[in-house]
């Protein structure tokens, strides 16, 4: 197997523990808070610093720091790059030390910003969000100087740590909202404080390895350092470019403010399970391939540099597709397996599945994302994915417009949905543009057989498709079943695709181990 597979699955294993505890907190969300004004308070509050999070450890900043790193591990003295860590720490740490004082003083403001359907909505709780907001605000300090921790450690190739240190900030929601909310007069309060303490949990157990390693930084500031002027002139542009689909997200919570009480939170449930996949495939392929490209880039091994790009897209097309299907057609059956058990009703579950199945079909395109934009910002390119993340942005927008608006005035009971395909319609655009990109450039060049494994894949998951259909219990069904059985026949379902879809990719000829063997070429 691989480096660059066996570090996949490290990543990929560890994300998976993560995702099953954030599955397990969504449950729990589900089952001991009403959706609501106060749901809705703690949701925003929640998005804002997990919008900054995805920015940093999953974006911008990892972006634009690891290929630096990685010039200076590949070509500097180990001086020169213990220097370079102390004056990122020292710039990074400022910087983000005084937008944390910032936004925790201007909380009341930013939700009038990014939720301006609270003002008018008298079951909505602008207030209360504020307040929590001011609590969650601090988490972006926290888990930014931890994505600078696991920039230095993934350089380093040192991926588990990094991958499992989203579990602490899921241990500390769960505790919270089970043990330490019916102690709080406003239990969504208790919510919060999980939030801020699972941020320090995560700074904290990053810090021993990077001990080891001899590179613990001391905090310097120094004015015109070359490589801090790098990162930071990568970083600005990336800000915007890494990050569209959750600017998208933002957007799409600024509108659903306005439809009334309860859609941010049927979008949250909806981006949480297109998240799942999401971690799983993309950002753990993004995270192993880009100090692999950026190490390419630097000793200019350029053939390298394209299969690597190439035989990540295809292993993530290979998983991305059946997600897809599988996520659209089990989206009633898992909603009502995780909201349909007390406290939210069947309503709820149809509002988060329509929701669902309209983001749930822009997956691929969310995961080639996340595996196309290495290939630029490994070779320090900010302006490219920038520009095409523009015309992402403008392009959701003006979706939103067509697709929700039509849906609104005319009283669909649903235009929440619309916002999700809007995302999804945006995002094979940004998708399609950093192809063509990649190709104009000549960077990424097309390799023979794509079209035949993508049509065998297609193959493959309609087989799988039909199945599910076939096999699945109606709505009645999912509707009066206890949570045991829910459980069970979802798992199996979930277990038979599995099956069928690998049996038939056999069938039709591919190779799983000849795939994962052209990654150990690009190795």
């Amino acid at each position: 197997m691989s480096q660059l597979l066996r570090s996949g699955a490290i990543v990929g294993g560890m994300t998976m523990i993560s995702r099953v505890l954030g599955l397990i907190r969504d449950v729990i969300f589900a089952n001991y808070f009403l959706v609501g004004g106060a749901m809705d308070a703690f949701m925003v509050a929640l998005r804002i610093p997990n919008l900054l999070r995805r920015f940093f450890s999953e974006g911008a900043f990892s972006l634009a720091f690891i290929p630096v790193l990685s010039e200076y591990k590949e070509t500097r003295s180990k001086a020169d790059l213990k220097r370079l860590i102390d004056h990122v720490a020292g710039t990074l740490g400022t910087i983000l030390l005084v937008i944390t004082i910032l936004g925790m003083l201007g909380a009341p403001w930013i939700i009038k910003v990014i939720t301006p359907g609270f003002s008018s909505n008298p079951d909505a709780r602008p207030e209360l969000a504020a307040s929590l907001l001011s609590i969650t605000f601090p988490y972006i300090l926290f888990i930014s100087l931890t994505a600078f921790i696991s920039g230095i450690l993934n350089t380093f190739k040192q991926f588990a740590i990094p991958a499992f240190t989203p579990v602490l900030l899921n241990v500390a929601i769960i505790i919270s909202a089970v043990w330490i909310a019916p102690h709080f007069e406003e239990p969504v309060m208790a919510l919060a404080w999980g939030v801020f303490f699972g941020g320090i949990a995560q700074l904290l157990f990053q810090v021993p390895a990077l001990v080891k390693l001899g590179l613990f930084p001391r905090f310097r500031l120094k004015r015109g350092h070359e490589g801090v002027n790098r990162i930071m002139k990568l970083m600005v542009p990336a800000l915007f470019g890494s990050s569209v689909a959750q600017l998208n997200l933002l957007i799409n919570t600024a509108i659903a403010s306005t439809l009334g009480t309860g859609f941010i939170t049927w979008l949250y449930y909806s981006d949480r399970f297109v998240e799942l996949p999401l971690a799983l495939i993309g950002v753990a392929m993004a995270v192993v391939i880009l100090p692999k490209l950026a190490g390419n880039h630097a000793n200019k091994e350029d053939k390298a540099f394209s299969a690597t790009l190439g035989w990540a897209a295809r292993l993530s097309l290979l998983a991305a597709i059946p997600c897809m299907l599988g996520l659209m057609l089990l989206a009633t059956p898992i909603l009502a397996t995780l909201i349909n058990n007390g406290v939210n009703g069947w309503h709820d579950v149809q509002m988060a599945s329509m929701s669902l199945i309209t983001y749930a079909s822009g997956l691929p395109a969310f995961i080639l994302i996340k595996v196309l934009v290495p290939g630029f910002y490994s070779r320090q390119d900010t302006k490219t994915p920038v520009k095409i993340g523009i015309i992402a942005i403008f392009s959701n927008m003006l979706l939103n417009l067509v697709i929700v608006l039509p849906w609104y005035t005319m009283g669909y009971p649903a235009p929440h949905a619309g916002l999700a395909l809007a995302t999804a319609l945006s995002a094979y655009l940004n998708a399609s543009l950093l192809v063509y990109a990649l190709k104009k450039q000549k960077i990424y060049h097309a390799q023979a057989g794509n079209l035949k494994h993508l049509t065998q894949v297609i193959f493959a998951t309609s087989m799988m498709g039909f199945t599910l259909w076939w096999f699945t219990p109606n709505d009645t069904w999912w509707q009066d079943q206890a949570i045991m059985q829910k459980i069970g026949v979802l798992f199996a379902l979930i277990g038979l695709s599995a099956l069928v879809y690998f049996s038939s990719l056999w069938l039709v000829g591919v190779k799983l181990k000849r795939l994962l063997n052209d990654g150990e070429r690009t190795s």
